[in-house]
């Protein structure tokens, strides 16, 4: 924990809702991994003008940024975040409908535009329905499921760099590939996103995203706090088929567990710390190499300061 830079908090306090910016905010609250310390600054923008002003004015103090969506991808560490998150989240979730195009606030959560995509008679993004995320966190890592991915639906991405200027760019400046984008190695906060989908039935959209919701809730552990797939998927393989043939579904460590449901998913029973969890992941991926001479690569972003 830092000590907080009165002069900092005065200048975002001076534009922003007290409800916008929050001191020493542990981070178990806000991710879905429900584990984590505490951020020095957590901070929500409203809009595009908002996260400009307040990456401005983070660059200017000199303070550490970590960029943040939904939280349900990433592992914060026992120690928390130094420095300023900045989250995007319901603050920033406005989706509207234009045509064939559907442009979302960083916030919005994928469900929610799948939804209004849905409603529109809107197809291409039924993939992401059951995606605990947000979309702008789903551009980030290039998120996909059940054959699809956000590469083939985003048209355009609004950013703001770190020192708090503004940028568009079309999908072919986003390096979108497996798990990846340009925003992993930029360092720019992705405010909005716009998406090109097709006409399509309504009826047909909506049974499709119930039959991928019920595969979800029937294969993996959603009624436990979790950041997803652990591990992303080796070359030829699927990380959690190698991890239940290596023997692995329920191996536990202090609060952190192998679901039992799902051998792809680390876990949260209850009292988990992030060590617990780094600990059980090594441990998986020493197991499964030794095994089957697969390397395993952690899928969730690991943030902060081990304790």
């Amino acid at each position: 924990m830092c000590e907080i830079n009165e002069a900092f908090v005065s200048e975002l306090r001076g534009f922003l809702r007290p409800e916008q910016v929050m001191l020493h905010a542990p981070m178990c609250e806000h991710t879905t991994f429900k584990i984590g310390g505490e951020a020095d600054y957590l901070i929500f923008p409203a809009s595009v003008d908002e996260a400009a002003r307040i990456l401005r004015l983070i660059a200017r103090y000199g303070i550490a940024l970590t960029i943040l969506g939904n939280g349900s991808n990433v592992l914060v560490l026992d120690k928390g975040i130094r420095g300023a998150v900045v989250k995007f989240n319901h603050p920033m979730s406005a989706v509207r409908v234009e045509g064939e195009r559907i442009i979302a606030g960083a916030g919005a959560l994928l469900k929610d535009v799948s939804a209004a995509a849905a409603a529109a008679g809107l197809t291409g993004l039924e993939f992401a329905c059951g995606i605990p995320g947000s979309i702008g966190g789903a551009v980030f890592m290039n998120a996909g499921a059940y054959d699809g991915e956000m590469k083939n639906v985003v048209a355009a991405v609004r950013s703001v760099t770190p020192q708090g200027d503004c940028r568009e760019r079309q999908a072919a400046a986003l390096d979108l590939g497996y798990r990846h984008s340009v925003f992993q190695s930029n360092g720019e906060a992705i405010c909005e996103v716009t998406l090109s989908l097709q006409r399509g039935e309504r009826e047909a959209i909506e049974e499709k995203m119930a039959d991928f919701t019920a595969r979800r809730e029937a294969k993996q552990p959603l009624e436990m706090p979790s950041a997803g797939s652990t591990f992303k998927r080796p070359t030829g393989y699927y990380a959690g088929t190698l991890i239940q043939e290596t023997g692995l579904k329920g191996l536990t460590v202090g609060g952190a567990q192998v679901s039992t449901k799902h051998a792809g998913f680390v876990v949260n029973t209850g009292t988990a710390t992030a060590a617990d969890v780094l600990q059980l992941i090594r441990e998986v991926q020493h197991r499964v190499k030794e095994a089957h001479g697969v390397e395993l690569h952690p899928e969730v972003r690991i943030l902060g300061e081990e304790a």
